[in-house]
């Protein structure tokens, strides 16, 4: 059984936001936390409250998952739209430059489940 949660709409870049993601990609979900909360990234709480969807999602569809047999199978950021805006300039000029927004999606399993799925 696998699980997902997903933020839309965050307002930081995702260059930025894949740093952090990255960290916790396969790691059991305990030890994700752990990381997120030493990361000093401004994006970390954010990905933290996702894996912590992700864990209620997981609970909420099964009653019977083991919370502590759970790994992030899957964690990526995808590029949201972009906000255009105009910065003045000199001369009467106006210099145009983007507001980058990410969708962070979370994806959680339980551990028996994921090895076996990677296996065939």
């Amino acid at each position: 059984m696998e699980v997902k949660a997903e933020a839309r709409y965050m307002r930081i870049s995702p260059q930025k936001a894949r740093l952090v993601v990255n960290l916790i990609r396969g790691h059991k979900a305990s030890d994700a936390i752990v990381t997120l909360r030493s990361v000093n990234k401004r994006i970390a709480p954010a990905v933290e409250k996702v894996l912590h969807s992700a864990i209620a999602n997981a609970v909420n569809m099964n009653e019977d998952v083991d919370v502590d047999d759970l790994i992030v199978s899957e964690a990526y950021v995808n590029e949201g739209p972009r906000q255009r805006r105009v910065r003045p300039a000199p001369m009467g000029r106006a210099y145009r430059y983007q507001r980058r927004t990410s969708h962070i999606v979370v994806k959680v399993a339980e551990k028996t489940a994921a090895v076996s799925a990677e296996r065939a």
